[in-house]
């Protein structure tokens, strides 16, 4: 694991790196089959990824969001997990909430994660027991033990939605387009809690799982159950990210909810 951060932690700058380079006003931008944006630079970054790692792990199965899926991933005993740029709508629009981000999975648990961030320099590391670090230096969840006045990420009309059998409480609701990137500011303490009622991939997910697990913070889906990865479909249900102590009150609100992801 020592080697795979090593190599993690390198690869993630230098795509950093290239994406910061590639964001040019003459930017290529298509649109994938399910809407969401792809640009030129994704497609470099994923490259460049693909030569650096699969280049130093030739065994290593890929999973990549810009990379045509191969089955084979499935027989291999380690996987990268590769993001090549999470966050694509706040990088074309300028902001700096994009990140790379890249796991390594070993028999359906992250075991390696590098969430990188170039606009704000920001890079997250963590190994299985090891902790989570942001620029070298530890990082833990929050000890926020209460819904009123947290600071939650995700979608503002998702909490005040009539459905919900019990209230959301006044918190304070702010978002970011990479959720990789939000299950990091939940393990650096910076928000108390991300939560998710949709479907997301496996390589959204499975730098920043591991990443806030090892700073003490639940990565669940909304029942509360493990999230497994480089399974065949390579979705995730949901996702409740959040300080240890708050983790129990957001799951008692979402675990009655039947979400259509969790159909065959």
């Amino acid at each position: 694991m020592t080697d795979d951060i090593a190599l993690l932690a390198d690869a993630a700058r230098e795509a950093g790196a290239l994406a910061l380079k590639r964001r040019t006003p003459g930017l290529e931008i298509e649109k994938k089959a399910d809407g969401s944006p792809v640009t030129s630079a994704d497609l470099e970054v994923d490259a460049l990824l693909t030569r650096r790692l699969r280049g130093a792990r030739a065994d290593y199965g890929w999973l990549s969001e810009e990379t045509t899926d191969n089955p084979d991933r499935l027989k291999a005993e380690r996987v990268f997990m590769v993001d090549p740029i999470d966050g694509t709508r706040a990088y074309i629009r300028g902001k700096p909430w994009f990140v790379v981000s890249l796991a390594v999975v070993e028999h359906g648990r992250p075991i390696a994660a590098a969430i990188f961030a170039p606009a704000l320099d920001e890079l997250y590391l963590a190994t299985a027991g090891g902790g989570a670090t942001l620029n070298g230096a530890p990082i833990r969840a929050s000890a926020r033990d209460a819904l009123e006045d947290a600071a939650m990420l995700g979608d503002a009309k998702m909490f005040t939605h009539p459905a919900w059998n019990e209230p959301w409480p006044p918190m304070r609701i702010d978002q970011r387009n990479a959720i990789a990137y939000r299950m990091a500011l939940v393990a650096a303490g910076t928000f108390d809690a991300a939560v998710a009622l949709s479907p997301k991939h496996e390589w959204d997910l499975a730098a920043g799982v591991l990443i806030a697990k090892e700073a003490g913070a639940a990565a669940v889906d909304h029942r509360g159950r493990p999230l497994a990865f480089n399974t065949p479909r390579a979705l995730c249900p949901s996702l409740v990210c959040a300080a240890p102590a708050l983790a129990p009150l957001i799951l008692a609100r979402t675990r009655p909810i039947d979400l259509p992801s969790e159909g065959p």
